[in-house]
């Protein structure tokens, strides 16, 4: 599927209209529901072709972050063959007590998997946690990217941020 019909696709499944507090704290009237397209096998598989060749030659360990990075970085995985981590927003506190569950990290080269970023204040959270977990991160992937794609909110982390969609790549298809 090419680009431009996986963008309205995304954007006809996703977009919601209405008054929306982001995690970011910010209040906006246009959501990306990720759920819907992450729902839809069909579109999922679409999204994990398009995401795999944007993904970094040298990464050993895709990090799908809960709850929306999860199913795509479990359908990046299906589609690459590479192994996935399950990363925790917070460590649990029985059990293993880990923050990331499935493949090993220490001494991996990660790649981040999330859905959609605005400030990236989520992903870098959880960033510090697999830094400390022992994983060697360069590169944050996610479907969209609500920022501004001029600035890499993750590059003072010396994090990469590398996006399937911008905002003004869906804009022709949500009017």
């Amino acid at each position: 599927m090419e680009k431009a019909e996986l963008a309205k696709r995304v954007v006809e499944a996703a977009l919601r209209r209405g008054e929306f507090r982001l995690r970011s704290g910010k209040v906006s009237d246009l959501y990306f529901d990720k759920y819907q397209f992450e729902a839809q096998p069909e579109l999922l598989r679409a999204i994990a072709k398009a995401l795999a060749p944007l993904i970094p030659r040298d990464t050993e360990v895709l990090a799908g972050l809960e709850l929306g990075g999860v199913p795509v970085a479990t359908a990046l995985s299906l589609e690459t063959g590479l192994p996935v981590a399950f990363v925790r927003k917070a460590r649990k506190d029985y059990g293993t007590c880990l923050i990331a569950e499935g493949a090993a990290l220490r001494g991996k080269r990660v790649t981040i998997v999330e859905d959609v970023i605005t400030t990236g204040g989520a992903v870098l959270d959880s960033a510090r946690e697999l830094l400390n977990e022992g994983a060697l991160l360069g590169t944050v992937l996610s479907v969209i990217y609500r920022g501004d794609p001029g600035q890499d909110p993750f590059a003072p982390e010396k994090l990469k941020s590398v996006f399937l969609f911008s905002m003004a790549e869906l804009e022709p298809f949500m009017s």
